[in-house]
């Protein structure tokens, strides 16, 4: 019983690492973010495009260099309980939760286009941190035993978390993360003509993977799961896009991102006393995602929404599904107890935003975004407590033009807090011909969260002054 409860919060938990801060940004730059990410059509600053739709980039005929900085904040929470009798006859239930401790992480983004007016072809680079997180779980002191394996009779079993307990005590203990993901995109946007414009970018990524522990291991019977260096992988992929600006009140747009296609992690890993365990690969590629979008200008309003289609069901790393079962061996046909996939669904995305310009000075935004949940229900112990879906989020935002050179934007992100997902925990060990899956009776896991960021812009036009002076009229 304790190696089956150590293996099912090991995979729980180090599922959760994968998925807890969302693989997939909504928005870059505080302009596109408090427009909920909407920019297909609507290309109010040059990050939105450059993220969405490289066509779009054409209608700036000017040089303009943007960066961006953002503070981004997640509060996870994980909820764990086992039934009474599951730590032996006559043991209580026991349920608790543990709330996630590593603070605050950094966004970046830096983009560059290039355009001339009385050019057709417009250029565009971008660097953007596309997708990061990092979780930091505690390890569980309010235990059912003493160091020295007796019974703890201070112990309440109503306020102790079991996927946090130590190793010794059949848990998994503290539980960290480590992961980034910075796209490299070169774009290029032709006209076409007055109305139409098309666009290619192709990109290089690189993603950086840190686990402790690591749930792609087949664990030792006697050290249990390994830990993982910081590995890292390359990735590459495209993107193409139409859009169609009708140069009254009218935009319309569309693109498809490519999946980023990644070589494999190669994970160097020591058990937790700290002797060598074998390497692991892990191939985790970015799914492709297909993107159509309307905008309406009118007067002094700006209004976008987008509508994606994430296609994870195709994606390596999360169209598998469940546990690896050993090829060779005497264990041939049974499970190792790693995982082998997440076994997500196909997602879809909705964006929206609207901009109101004060004055000619200061625009203020508000963004809504709305995304549905990938993990299967019948699955959602392999993706929970790690949803990395937060289903409805809002956003509000502010811009002040310096002057024709310069101008700055703000934004404020939340991601609100929705009913948890939850599901039974699944064991290896516990697979029969009616439970594919390993279900473990009376058990349960769940995982919630909200998010926050702020975030800052600043846009430089180069020679804007020049070009503004050129349009004044003659007196």
């Amino acid at each position: 019983m304790k190696k089956l409860f150590l293996t099912t919060c090991f995979i729980c938990v180090s599922t959760l690492i994968f998925s807890q801060a969302g693989h997939i940004m909504q928005g870059v730059g505080a302009v596109n973010m408090s427009m909920g990410g909407a920019a297909t059509a609507q290309p109010l600053d040059i990050n939105g495009p450059l993220y969405w739709n490289p066509a779009a980039i054409s209608v700036f005929d000017e040089q303009i260099l943007s960066v961006s900085a953002g503070a981004f904040f997640s509060s996870p929470t994980l909820y764990s309980s086992l039934p009474a009798g599951a730590l032996g006859p006559g043991s209580p239930a026991v349920s608790g939760l543990t709330e996630d401790d590593r603070g605050t992480s950094i966004m970046p983004a830096a983009a560059f286009v290039w355009g001339r007016e009385d050019s057709k072809h417009t250029f565009g680079f971008s660097a953007f941190g596309i997708s990061g997180f990092g979780v930091t779980f505690p390890e569980e002191t309010n235990l059912p035993f003493g160091s020295d394996g007796m019974p703890n009779p201070t112990w309440d079993p109503n306020n102790s978390n079991p996927i946090n307990w130590p190793q010794q005590f059949s848990g998994f203990g503290r539980v960290e993360s480590d992961y980034i993901l910075l796209q490299i995109g070169l774009a290029y946007a032709y006209e076409i003509t007055d109305n139409i414009s098309v666009g290619i970018q192709p990109n290089i990524d690189y993603a950086t993977l840190e686990l402790a522990p690591n749930p792609l291991a087949t664990p030792d019977m006697a050290l249990g799961y390994p830990v993982t260096d910081k590995a890292s992988a390359i990735g590459f992929g495209g993107q193409i896009g139409v859009f169609y600006d009708s140069h009254k009140w009218l935009k319309l747009g569309a693109s498809y991102k490519s999946p980023q296609f990644f070589s494999e992690f190669e994970f160097d890993q020591t058990y937790l006393d700290g002797s060598a365990a074998p390497g692991v690969n892990f191939q985790m590629d970015y799914p492709a995602i297909y993107s159509v979008g309307m905008g309406l200008s009118v007067d002094k309003f700006d209004f976008a929404l987008d509508f994606r289609y994430v296609a994870y069901e195709d994606t390596e790393g999360f169209e598998k599904i469940g546990w690896t079962i050993a090829d060779s061996g005497d264990f041939a046909g049974f499970p190792t107890g790693a995982v082998s996939g997440f076994g997500w669904q196909n997602m879809t995305v909705v964006s929206t935003g609207l901009q109101y310009k004060i004055t000619d000075q200061i625009p203020v935004r508000v963004g809504y975004t709305y995304s549905s949940n990938p993990i299967r229900q019948e699955l959602a112990f392999f993706s929970t407590p790690a949803t990395a879906i937060i289903e409805s989020a809002g956003q509000i935002g502010l811009g002040y033009v310096v002057n024709d050179k310069w101008d700055i934007n703000a934004v404020y992100h939340h991601g609100f807090k929705t009913d948890k997902t939850q599901g039974q925990l699944l064991s290896p060990f516990g697979i029969a011909p009616g439970n594919p899956f390993g279900k473990i009776p009376g058990s349960s896991v769940s995982y919630d969260m909200s998010t926050s960021m702020i975030q800052f812009s600043v846009n430089y036009k180069f020679g804007g002054g020049e070009k503004a002076m050129d349009e004044e009229p003659m007196e």
